[in-house]
């Protein structure tokens, strides 16, 4: 058995509100080890983290480095201890080179001035050493989204971590990406760096991980052995029920066109071309995925088609009307429904209460009206049955959104989008960072409201599985492109996906000619 470099004994984290994260966690990790924390969102395991990043402090427990007790105070300690921590959400300046943002906080000095020769050195050797092809010359702005997180890694890596905390590392990599990845945690492990490794990804946690802690609701359920287990048994230890990883569909049945997209066009402010000439239809009873690598159109394309931002030319037709010029009010009366990138910014307002969030669709509708004043009674009755049916964890209905966990926050986010009464779903990544519970939920929801209601819905998902598993029809999108289109989403592999994504094949608009 590994000698342990980490033991966290006994942590029990209460936030001011009386909410406990964290019940008596015991959690340790071997020298040369990478072991996984897996949980739902609101399971603990960000804050476990956090208390031992020195983002956050703990009621009770004891932290054991190399066998030594130690009391973390902030981040800064942290690192000097030997623990790294790589965010799920990037923390790089795009304006800087690679070894600028690497050495930030350890600038090596020459004269009282920062010496660039010397960081791009020490950058370069480092990024050899662990075979991380990345040009320490480099501004991060150019990088692709796999570079930027080697360079995440990097900068825990020049400041001496021992113990390498990765949060949802792979989210948004291609499989290629991923791969590459993988193969640097093996070799970071094989030199003596301790990996933590949290991510939602079940089958990669069976992978490249050799235990595996699992958290639920606070508290630990027990480490185990990954040959021990399988991804139907840890889904059963996170979420207390037996969950259906793989969706079962039946074949579409698409009729009418609900959503046409015309030759469309949009430019950012620098003259660049974010959506350069996207054609294709999505008709009633059928889910159509965009794959595609972070920054290739995928969210602009998003925003236009829910009226947050404008398109320069061509036309998009919702229910036979356009939408040009249209508000975001106007474009949900005609038949859409919104699933946000970022739930915390457009999804929902965190101050307001659970039920105003749930019914701010609806307040101006006729039938929630008595009168001149909204239903009181009626709105309350429906958020009560929502938060039911939608199995939201809260104390109640004027609880604050920004009260509840990353996945409780997105099921108030579905729970209205999905009982809207529309006709266009736009799913833009409606699981990320979500736990596996929820996510099964969203996606067969999907699936049956296309199926049952004659929806049609686009998915935007960097979760090639998802895109997979949930769509019938598949476009790749790159630089502002479609540039592969396939009919059967079940007979495409995430490698294939994955090369189009990266620009290593393309189809011509003949070949796609018919399939979009």
């Amino acid at each position: 058995m590994a000698e342990e470099v980490l033991r966290m004994q006994g942590i029990t984290k209460i936030y001011p509100n009386g909410f406990m994260a964290n019940r008596n966690i015991t959690f340790g990790i071997g020298q040369n080890e990478i072991h996984a924390l897996v949980g739902e969102n609101g399971a603990g395991k960000t804050t476990l983290m956090k208390i031992l990043f020195g983002m956050e402090d703990c009621q009770e427990g004891k932290i054991f480095i190399n066998g030594k007790e130690e009391k973390i105070a902030n981040p800064l300690d942290a690192i000097a201890k030997g623990v790294g921590m790589v965010h799920q959400h990037f923390m790089l300046l795009p304006s800087l080179s690679v070894a600028e943002n690497v050495t930030l906080g350890v600038e090596p000095m020459k004269n009282g001035l920062f010496d660039y020769n010397t960081a791009v050195k020490e950058t370069q050797e480092i990024a050899d050493k662990y075979n991380f092809k990345v040009d320490a010359t480099a501004k991060v702005s150019t990088l692709s989204v796999g570079q930027m997180q080697k360079v995440e890694i990097l900068k825990a890596l020049i400041k001496g971590a021992k113990i390498l905390i990765l949060d949802e590392p792979t989210a948004v990599l291609t499989p290629q990406e991923t791969e590459e990845l993988f193969e640097q945690l093996f070799k970071l492990r094989d030199s003596g760096v301790s990996v933590i490794f949290i991510s939602h990804k079940l089958e990669e946690v069976m992978r490249i991980c050799s235990k595996v802690t699992v958290l639920r609701r606070g508290e630990c359920m027990g480490t185990y052995d990954t040959k021990d287990l399988d991804e139907s048994k840890i889904s059963r230890l996170m979420v207390g029920r037996d969950v259906i990883l793989k969706i079962e569909k039946e074949d579409p049945q698409p009729k009418e066109a609900i959503l046409e997209i015309k030759d469309l066009h949009r430019y950012n402010s620098f003259g660049k071309a974010v959506i350069d000439g996207v054609s294709f239809t999505v008709h009633s009873g059928e889910v159509v995925g965009i794959a595609g690598v972070e920054g290739n159109g995928q969210s602009e394309l998003s925003e236009v088609l829910a009226g947050l931002s404008e398109f320069a030319s061509g036309d998009v037709i919702l229910n036979g009307k356009s939408i040009k010029g249209l508000s975001v009010r106007q474009i949900r009366d005609n038949g859409m429904a919104y699933i946000a990138e970022d739930r915390m910014v457009e999804g929902v307002s965190g101050d307001m209460s659970i039920e105003m969030n749930i019914m701010a669709d609806r307040f101006t509708k006729p039938n929630y009206k008595t009168g001149l004043f909204v239903d009181a009674k009626k709105i309350r009755k429906e958020t009560e049955e929502l938060i039911q049916e939608f199995e939201i964890l809260c104390d109640g209905p004027e609880q604050p959104v920004r009260m509840l966990s990353g996945g409780n926050i997105q099921k108030v986010v579905v729970a209205r989008e999905f009982t809207s009464g529309a006709n266009f779903i736009l799913a833009n990544q409606p699981t990320r960072g979500i736990d596996v519970g929820t996510a099964e939920m969203i996606r067969k929801t999907i699936v049956r409201k296309s199926r049952e209601e004659g929806t049609c819905t686009i998915l935007i998902s960097a979760d090639l599985n998802e895109v997979l598993e949930c769509s019938d029809r598949l476009l790749v999108m790159r630089k502002g492109k479609v540039v592969a289109a396939f009919p059967k989403a079940n007979e495409v592999s995430e490698d294939t996906l994955g090369e189009y994504m990266l620009g290593l094949k393309s189809m011509t608009p003949e070949q796609m000619e018919g399939l979009l």
